[in-house]
């Protein structure tokens, strides 16, 4: 025989209070999550735009000059300090100039001599032309006044040339910067004996500061698309150093190499950039923008409300119930601190854009609008 024992009363008592607080707990539990969610709300940005593709690169200088001596001999003065900016023609560095300048005295002199030479010789030619018409002077002796009077002719041309290259060599002892710029250390300083010519040691480094070149690399369809006729018309450039948030330094496109790199797929750019403040050094990394196409009008969001579902980008798009709603997207360049979304989204629909984490399509929210993140940063994102 089957035995059913029934719980005694006190069991019942301490069971009873039990089952209605978690029936009361599961209640307010239902309660707290049908509250909506309140969460950021943006519209989506319609504008028109210009595409901006980024290029890394590095800056070189215009002009670069290694400095070295023409004449050799000893620096006697050092002008400039290490990394000073000179101007084209400041003195940098002077070779002691007393023995070209003696040089210079003594090509003098001897010009002055061959002049002298050469005006007795003229005056003998003349002479003997006379004699010569009167039988009084022979044809030979004749031709040694002539061929002397072409001899101190030559002589003085010889004599004057050898002057200038004294006065070009006292020259060369002075050291001028050849271009604006700043120089780099003084390799030699006073009182080093330096030596003449190429293969000569550099005294020391000037590069040009303003303006400065940006040098980069872009793809084949980008150069056939934007920079294939960057000769008949300008285009537009921007650039921003490692320190730089965006690219905000405007520039142009100075030269397209003539070629195409066949391992690399690429083609080599260069962009000028004004450096007034000479805050850019050649040598830096940069990242360059180039200015893709004519403006269109596109839809721009916050990446921050973009996520991702496998291989799949999506944004929650608020309806007209308050009710998000999934949408895949399909997203472009990033312009003016927003993504472009080529596909996806329309104007004037709206998007969670921070909280959405807490939230799954279908879910009923409470909007708190907001303007859509970096919509008036022209910069933060070239």
């Amino acid at each position: 025989m089957h035995v059913v024992r029934r719980p005694s009363s006190a069991v019942a008592a301490v069971m009873l209070p039990l089952a209605l607080a978690i029936t009361a707990c599961g209640k307010h539990g239902q309660d707290a999550s049908a509250q909506p969610v309140e969460v950021d709300v943006a519209q989506v940005v319609n504008k028109p735009v210009t595409e901006w593709q980024t290029y890394s690169g590095r800056l070189e200088a215009i002009e670069r000059v290694d400095v070295r001596a023409q004449v050799p001999g000893t620096i006697v003065k050092v002008y400039f300090r290490d990394g000073q900016q000179v101007k084209k023609g400041d003195r940098l560095f002077l070779i002691d100039p007393r023995p070209y300048t003696a040089a210079v005295d003594r090509a003098v002199a001897q010009a002055a001599a061959a002049k002298a030479r050469a005006v007795f010789t003229t005056a003998d030619y003349a002479r003997a032309q006379k004699l010569l018409a009167g039988n009084a002077i022979s044809k030979r002796d004749f031709d040694d006044r002539f061929n002397a009077s072409l001899t101190a002719t030559a002589d003085v041309k010889a004599a004057e040339a050898a002057l200038e290259e004294a006065r070009v060599n006292l020259g060369y002892t002075a050291i001028n910067a050849p271009v604006d710029g700043k120089v780099s250390r003084a390799e030699r300083t006073l009182g080093n004996i330096v030596a003449a010519g190429y293969s000569s040691p550099s005294l020391t480094t000037l590069v040009s500061i303003s303006p400065i070149y940006a040098d980069f690399d872009v793809d084949e369809q980008t150069y056939l698309q934007y920079l294939s006729q960057a000769s008949q018309r300008e285009v537009p450039v921007h650039l921003g150093l490692a320190t730089d948030t965006g690219t905000p330094r405007a520039g142009k496109v100075a030269s397209v190499d003539n070629q195409l790199n066949n391992t690399t797929g690429t083609i080599r750019v260069r962009a000028s950039f004004d450096n007034a403040d000479g805050a850019m050094v050649p040598g830096l990394f940069a990242r360059v923008s180039v200015g893709a196409g004519t403006p269109h009008q596109a839809i721009l969001i916050d990446d921050r409300a973009i996520s991702t579902d496998q291989a799949k980008k999506f944004v929650l798009v608020v309806d007209d119930k308050s009710a998000a709603q999934y949408r895949a997207v399909t997203l472009g360049n990033l312009v003016d601190g927003l993504r472009i979304v080529d596909a996806g989204l329309k104007p004037g629909e709206r998007i969670i854009v921070s909280g959405f984490q807490r939230v799954h399509p279908g879910d009923t929210i409470k909007a708190k609008s907001v303007p859509m993140a970096g919509e008036n940063d022209p910069v933060a994102a070239r």
